[in-house]
């Protein structure tokens, strides 16, 4: 089938690749032409784990195309707009990107065609764009994406679950995106047709539960280091009750990126104008907690060095708002590093990925592309983004380059034992009370 893909940012590079994957014949269709140029040379510009891979096996087999211009994608039967919706002052979302994408499909496009919404749009947007897709004899589906960076191309081609918000009665278009996800259809993909306001819905829902995971543990977190409890071992134990579940109980700096804090935003905004603000109230509070965690983070570095970080070193292993991505949008990691600067520390700075973009973002942090030029002569070493590499670090090599054997976990996820044998210092969110805190500094 010839498929058009709408934007070709980090949800439409990663949508084209796939469905070219699946058989489909693909173009991309962006705005921006050094992307489309380098998309063409499978080059992605952004990074995500295999995705170089599939866009080259797309492009080589000829299955797959990207253009500045839109007409390429006329003659498609199907048409994904997945364009971003980014984050109004008021936290509400910015559509204009997804109405002008809608404008200019208008004129190619042909009666029976069906436009596939993949953007995340505020509850009642899809029922005022049908209008307009309807106009030109076309029809809308609402097919929300729940891609998680790092694992993308998976989430992708084996999809947990595949919703579908639809016209009442509109079966041709629920037979022709079936016809397009048929391989994961038969893979066992569950579906879910629905209506558009509920299909628009369960994204946002769906990551303002998870971000009140999230914050609840680390409420948790905050009540354990006064009370000198392990918020690890806590989240352990109650993770164990099926009905709550391990996953997401995590505690360290919380959660960032370009979904999961623009999203709870725009809920918040769209729940208030439809005059049911107080029905999530309870996400200020969410976004309030994952806030307040970077601000114990800047807490315990000033703490481990004596009270002052002005002319203190201080190592930041992570920039990214999570591993496998280079994405420093709203990251916890890159917040910390300039905050600590902004308090007169020196701060060297470095991740596996994601050092060119914190630099466009955070000019005035020095950044380092090996660990040991980044911790060497450091007063204090903090680990913001849990990347395997930084996991599995030799804690006593470490110990032998840096001022003073301290170290923050900043995403509890070290061998605490490992570090502290090693002569260091263990500091975390929620751990603080554990033994690791009452060793004297250890000079190196």
């Amino acid at each position: 089938m010839k498929i058009s893909v709408i934007g070709c940012g980090y949800l439409g590079a990663v949508h084209a690749a796939a469905m070219a994957d699946l058989g489909h014949d693909v173009v991309g269709v962006d705005v921006d032409p050094d992307k489309v140029a380098a998309l063409g040379r499978g080059h992605a510009p952004f990074f995500e784990p295999g995705l170089g891979e599939l866009l080259t096996a797309g492009l080589e087999r000829g299955r797959l195309a990207f253009s500045a211009d839109l007409e390429g994608a006329r003659g498609s039967a199907v048409h994904f707009v997945a364009v971003g919706t980014p984050q109004n002052e008021n936290g509400s979302a910015d559509l204009r990107y997804v109405r002008a994408a809608f404008d200019a499909l208008l004129p190619i496009l042909a009666p029976g065609d069906v436009v596939v919404g993949k953007s995340t749009v505020p509850v009642g947007t899809a029922a005022e764009l049908a209008l307009q897709v309807e106009s030109a004899g076309a029809s809308l589906v609402w097919n929300p994406e729940f891609l998680r960076e790092g694992h993308a191309i998976r989430d992708t081609l084996e999809p947990d679950r595949l919703v579908y918000g639809v016209r009442v009665g509109d079966s041709g278009s629920v037979e022709l995106l079936d016809e397009v996800y048929r391989e994961l259809l038969a893979a066992g993909s569950p579906r879910i047709v629905t209506d558009f306001a509920t299909a628009e819905l369960v994204k946002v829902a769906a990551n303002a539960f998870l971000a009140t995971k999230i914050s609840f543990i680390n409420a948790m977190a905050e009540i354990a280091e006064v009370a000198g409890a392990d918020v690890t071992q806590l989240a352990d134990a109650i993770g164990r009750d099926p009905r709550i579940g391990r996953r997401f109980l995590n505690a360290g700096l919380g959660f960032g990126g370009g979904c999961l804090p623009k999203d709870i935003r725009g809920f918040i905004a769209r729940a208030e104008e439809l005059g049911v603000g107080q029905s999530v109230g309870f996400l200020r509070e969410v976004d309030a907690i994952n806030l307040r965690r970077r601000e114990r983070a800047v807490d315990l570095a000033r703490d481990a060095v004596g009270g002052d970080l002005a002319g203190k070193r201080i190592a930041i292993l992570g920039l990214a708002f999570k591993p496998d991505s280079d994405d420093v949008r709203d990251s916890p990691a890159l917040d910390v590093a300039r905050r600590l600067q902004v308090e007169g520390a020196s701060v060297v700075a470095t991740d596996p990925h994601a050092v060119e973009t914190a630099r466009r973002l955070a000019p005035e942090l020095a950044y380092g592309s090996e660990v040991v030029a980044v911790v060497e002569g450091a007063d204090a070493v903090l680990l913001l983004t849990e990347w395997r590499e930084y996991q599995e670090l030799d804690p006593a090599a470490l110990g032998a380059l840096v001022a003073t054997r301290v170290i923050i976990d900043g995403r509890n996820c070290l061998d605490v034992a490992r570090w502290q044998d090693a002569g260091w210092r263990y500091l975390a969110l929620g751990r603080t009370a554990t033994p690791a805190s009452t060793r004297e500094l250890v000079p190196a």
